[in-house]
């Protein structure tokens, strides 16, 4: 008997929001997919509608909820050489969406996995922010604990480049008051809502300004990014921007010297400089007079 050759796992991009951005081999896949793998499989079949096609092969749910038990079936089909194709409700599978384990998995098989290119609301926030665009960091959702996501910006407090973050509509207010605590509410931000859809918004101000702005009403699907933090020689940061970073490092786990001699290249200044602003940060939370 001849080898089974092995199947392909198609990664395909989905809309972001209106159904006319996908791109135009989705179709073709849909239609002649052997197993399509969806995160949600009743707003698959709304986008195959609006597509104008109907899928002939299996679909299958493929969430975060049975992403692991799943993945095994998955990669044995993929083996015996079904071509799979792996859908989230929009975007690209993997990226804080389903697909991970299966693309890992099919890897360490030696199995073919490629990509159709499509929408990304990552991209496509960026572009319309306003901000640098040249270097940036896509850090996904939050963790939903107010202490472990203070934790998680404060990792990121003098990051240079530009940050991008998923946030849910009903945790807007609360995840960019972490972000003025932690990045400083003059830092430039743009919130971007319901991108490629009727209502689409870009709201951009400093942290400060879209924390009072988020009090209302924000429906919709968010991305929210955030200017990184800026170049600075000693010249520019005050003490207590030095004591800050200092103390935002500590609280990521790292040691006050390791922090301080940190935040000392960064700055361009003694390590001196910085361990004396700490010194006089402590002394003003302690109401002490500072030497």
């Amino acid at each position: 008997m001849l080898p089974v050759e092995s199947g392909t796992l198609v990664l395909a991009g989905t809309p972001i929001g209106d159904p006319d951005d996908a791109p135009p081999r989705l179709a073709a896949e849909l239609a002649e997919a052997d197993i399509i793998a969806a995160e949600d499989t009743r707003r698959l079949r709304r986008l195959a509608g609006a597509l104008g096609v109907r899928p002939t092969g299996r679909v299958l749910s493929y969430f975060e909820g049975n992403e692991s038990s799943r993945t095994p079936e998955l990669v044995e089909a993929l083996a015996s050489g079904a071509r799979v194709l792996l859908v989230t409700d929009a975007g690209m599978p993997s990226v804080s969406d389903p697909g991970y384990r299966l693309v890992a998995a099919a890897v360490r098989r030696e199995l073919r996995v490629t990509a159709l290119p499509g929408p990304s609301a990552v991209l496509t926030a960026l572009a319309l922010s306003g901000l640098p665009v040249d270097r940036f960091c896509f850090e996904g959702f939050l963790p939903r604990k107010s202490g472990e996501q203070l934790a998680r910006l404060r990792e990121v407090a003098t990051e240079r480049r530009t940050l991008v973050y998923f946030v849910s509509r009903h945790r807007l207010r609360q995840a960019l008051s972490a972000m003025a605590e932690v990045f400083g509410a003059d830092r430039p931000a743009a919130v971007c809502r319901e991108l490629t859809k009727t209502y689409e918004e870009v709201r951009r101000g400093p942290l400060g300004e879209l924390v009072t702005w988020a009090d209302g009403d924000v429906r919709g699907e968010i991305t929210v990014v955030v200017a990184g933090a800026p170049e600075a020689d000693g010249t520019e940061l005050v003490p207590a921007e030095l004591a800050r970073r200092v103390a935002n490092r500590e609280e990521a786990g790292q040691r006050r010297k390791e922090a301080i001699a940190a935040v000392a290249e960064e700055a361009g200044v003694p390590k001196r400089t910085v361990f004396d602003a700490v010194v006089a940060a402590k002394q003003r939370a302690e109401g002490r007079p500072a030497e």
